[in-house]
């Protein structure tokens, strides 16, 4: 079943469910800056929008676009600089 999620007071909103080998979130972020922390391995791939993105043990910041996708070591924080609305699906491994 589906499983809703929020954070940053409403700004971020995601809906959980499970694929057939992953689960996996879409999600919306409104404009803001956002630290993450993962769990698992997570492949995140823009759909709409831009994010700007600080992964761990980097030093710049690089910019995903729609259909870009970034991956993020389990057990580590990253930032997120989102200018405008922004959609996305994350896979977790």
């Amino acid at each position: 079943m589906f499983k809703v999620n929020e954070y940053f007071d409403g700004k971020v909103k995601s809906l959980a469910f499970d694929t057939e080998e992953y689960p996996a979130t879409v999600g919306v972020m409104a404009a803001g800056d956002y630290e993450f922390g993962t769990s698992s391995k997570e492949f995140l791939t823009v759909t709409s929008g831009k994010l700007t993105v600080l992964l761990p043990g980097e030093s710049e910041w690089k910019s995903y676009g729609p259909n870009e996708t970034m991956v993020i070591d389990p057990n580590t924080k990253f930032r997120v600089k989102v200018e405008k609305d922004s959609s996305y699906i994350c896979l977790y491994k």
